[in-house]
């Protein structure tokens, strides 16, 4: 029997959580050294939840690179001038 699309779980549109369980905290602060295994379970401290935003990607300089960089940067600029020559007579 198969499962209906509307109950399927989609990993990709998931939100991050931003609450941990007790298990998941103990182990933050495990990491950081907060935690050891006399302390109390109960009365925890607060965890920060750490998100990764993606960030644009740096272009490296010409001059501090060298000629060894140089080749790297012309090639991506010589495929970024299509991609940019394509969307422009898109646009009206």
């Amino acid at each position: 029997m198969s499962l209906h699309s509307s109950l399927r779980v989609d990993k990709a549109g998931a939100a991050a959580r931003t609450v941990f369980t007790r298990v998941e905290r103990i182990k933050e602060l495990m990491k950081k050294g907060q935690f050891n295994a006399d302390s109390a379970v109960t009365n925890l401290p607060k965890t920060k939840v750490v998100r990764v935003k993606a960030g644009k990607k740096k272009v490296k300089e010409e001059g501090a690179a060298g000629a060894a960089g140089a080749a790297p940067a012309g090639a991506a600029a010589g495929k970024a001038a299509p991609a940019a020559a394509a969307k422009a007579p898109a646009k009206k």
